[in-house]
């Protein structure tokens, strides 16, 4: 990704569906008493539908700018911390945004452990319908790792460690600036 000039005011968490972001992001937000955004249950929130829904009635595209107009609005309420869909590093100027505006967190779990994260959750995840979901998740990881890559401050694997736990490290690593200018934005 070209060098863009940064300003972190927010912590991003990216990441494949069931990495933990919504679940982690409660918790940095708890420890660092900011406001989380979740920006898939705001679409749903908006939309009066769920993901999957919007999916399957508008398609991927129509789903992508509700998802680009909600991550500039909450990006513009920082300091906060902001929980993405797996899917919004697919944007480039999403990408450009949250790296220029936020400390990323690649939040990342094997695909056994997501499957098994996703399995019988309460909403079923657009992208893994159909046959296969172990092959079409293998899939977007490989599609995917270098978009969350190109733009991560911090990468972290979090199978077997429960949230708070990767809540506290993230928020051990936040750089002592950035933590500052989140905590403190006057």
């Amino acid at each position: 990704m070209t060098s863009v000039e940064r300003h972190p005011t927010c912590v991003v968490l990216v990441g494949l569906s069931g990495s933990g972001k919504s679940t982690v992001g409660r918790y940095v937000a708890t420890r660092l008493n900011l406001p989380l955004y979740d920006t898939d249950a705001i679409i749903e929130a908006e939309a009066g539908r769920t993901a999957a829904d919007i999916f399957a009635s508008e398609g991927e595209a129509s789903f992508r700018l509700r998802e680009s107009a909600v991550l500039a609005a909450v990006m513009a309420k920082a300091p906060a911390v902001i929980a993405t869909g797996g899917g919004i590093v697919t944007v480039p100027d999403n990408a450009v945004l949250i790296r220029q505006h936020a400390f990323v967190v690649w939040l990342d779990a094997t695909t056994a452990a997501i499957l098994t994260r996703i399995t019988g959750h309460r909403q079923p995840r657009p992208l893994l319908q159909g046959e296969n979901p172990y092959e079409r998740l293998e899939q977007m990881r490989q599609k995917r790792a270098s978009l969350y890559r190109s733009i991560a401050d911090l990468h972290m694997l979090t199978d077997g460690i429960h949230a708070s736990a990767v809540a506290t490290r993230i928020a051990m690593l936040l750089p002592a600036h950035l933590d500052q200018s989140i905590s403190d934005p006057s």
